[in-house]
């Protein structure tokens, strides 16, 4: 145990000197350097390796390889000098990563994304006073525009100035040229306002003031012309309207309204008759007409509701067969909720080509007509649904199959 112990406190010369003549490596071997050498060497080689750390030289406390200190020194050192590339002053190595991105001088693009690069002090010049694609108003609709597009805008603009193409010196805005050559320009030529009456006066407005003062019975002869024309082409156009809504079918479906104030005034008065709208057995026939006393007429009279068919004076009573021959049904409609246990009313007759009823109309109609004093009793119609919502309905029927029309 001492033996061992006395050989460790007092090594053995002849193996330290075996030691330090060894061959060993770098200890930066890893980090590139390739010298290789006897131990007792690698102090003397660590002084100068360019791998081996050592105190920055701007004494700022790092320890830097010597071959990284110049960039050190010059890039990251927080004790360097250096001058600002775009103002030229010198500053400290951390007043100048505060400088950088805050230097007045440095070129930036513009905000508004126009493509300029300019010093960042001048920013916000370029923005009100330069740059394309800062707004502007159009001088003439005060709407904002960029100043890359307010040009094109102009020549589209609806307040811009045009010239007058009838070369007059009004300068009207775009969207009011139309009335300025309707209304305003001189220089045009202009209708007289009776145009539409027949006046063909064309001139400039000056001119149409002397025509309208001087020619003032002549418009009033055009527009008496006019009113004449247009009242015989109203007439004319009442007439086919006319034609148009005639019933040329042979049956009629008479629809009474206001059933109990209309029964009412009968009750009150006597003689009240309700007449239905014309009708045709066809295109070509006779005219008929119903007649409906509601507090009945003659042998009903105050007891029933009378119906009547009456030959009216027709366009084609030249060619058709006299005495009239048709047989005439009278249907008054049971307007039950449910259709099968309606129970329709239905008289009809044949006519008596002996009856004066029957013959050619002359020009005014036969006053009463023919048909039935006594068709429904007031009793009757208030036993059934006849009269429904105060509307009554009544079907007046031509037997189409005796036609003696020629």
């Amino acid at each position: 145990m001492c033996s061992i112990f006395e050989r460790t406190i007092y090594p053995d010369p002849e193996s330290e000197k075996a030691i330090m003549g060894s061959v060993v490596y770098c200890i930066h071997h890893k980090e590139g350097c390739q010298w290789s050498d006897e131990l007792r060497k690698l102090k003397a080689h660590l002084n100068t390796c360019k791998h081996d750390a050592v105190l920055c030289a701007a004494q700022c406390g790092a320890m830097i390889p010597r071959v990284l200190m110049q960039d050190h020194l010059r890039y990251t050192c927080p004790r360097r000098r250096a001058n600002c590339e775009h103002c030229g002053k010198e500053f400290s190595g951390s007043a100048l990563e505060e400088h950088q991105g805050n230097c007045g001088h440095e070129p930036v693009y513009c905000e508004n994304k126009c493509g300029a690069k300019v010093q960042r002090r001048h920013t916000q010049q370029h923005v009100q006073q330069h740059c394309s694609k800062r707004l502007v108003p159009c001088r003439h609709c005060g709407q904002r525009y960029t100043q890359d597009t307010v040009s094109a805008h102009g020549a589209m603009c609806s307040r811009a100035p045009v010239p007058c193409p009838q070369r007059c010196l009004a300068a009207p805005a775009r969207d009011e040229l139309d009335a300025h050559l309707r209304d305003h320009c001189a220089a045009g030529s202009v209708l007289c306002t009776y145009r539409d009456a027949g006046c063909r006066f064309k001139g400039t407005r000056q001119a149409l003031e002397r025509h309208t003062e001087e020619s003032s019975q002549q418009h009033l002869a055009l527009v008496s012309a006019l009113a004449t024309r247009q009242a015989r082409q109203l007439e004319s156009l009442r007439s086919a309207v006319a034609r148009l809504s005639v019933n040329y079918t042979g049956a009629l479906v008479w629809r009474i309204s206001d059933w109990a104030a209309k029964m009412a005034e009968a009750k009150c008065k006597d003689g009240v008759e309700l007449v239905s709208p014309a009708f045709y057995t066809s295109q070509y026939g006779y005219k008929l007409q119903a007649s409906l006393f509601l507090n009945g007429n003659g042998a009903g009279e105050a007891s029933h509701m009378s119906v009547y068919i009456k030959i009216l004076p027709g366009e084609y009573d030249a060619l058709l067969r006299w005495p009239f021959a048709h047989t005439v049904s009278f249907t008054l409609f049971d307007q039950s909720s449910s259709p099968d246990r309606a129970c329709n009313i239905v008289e009809s007759f044949v006519p008596d080509p002996t009856w004066k009823n029957f013959q050619r109309p002359s020009k005014e109609p036969d006053a009463l007509g023919f048909g039935f004093p006594r068709f429904v009793s007031h009793e009757m119609l208030k036993k059934r649904n006849f009269v429904k919502d105060d509307v009554m309905f009544l079907r007046v029927k031509v037997d189409p199959s005796k036609i003696v029309a020629v």
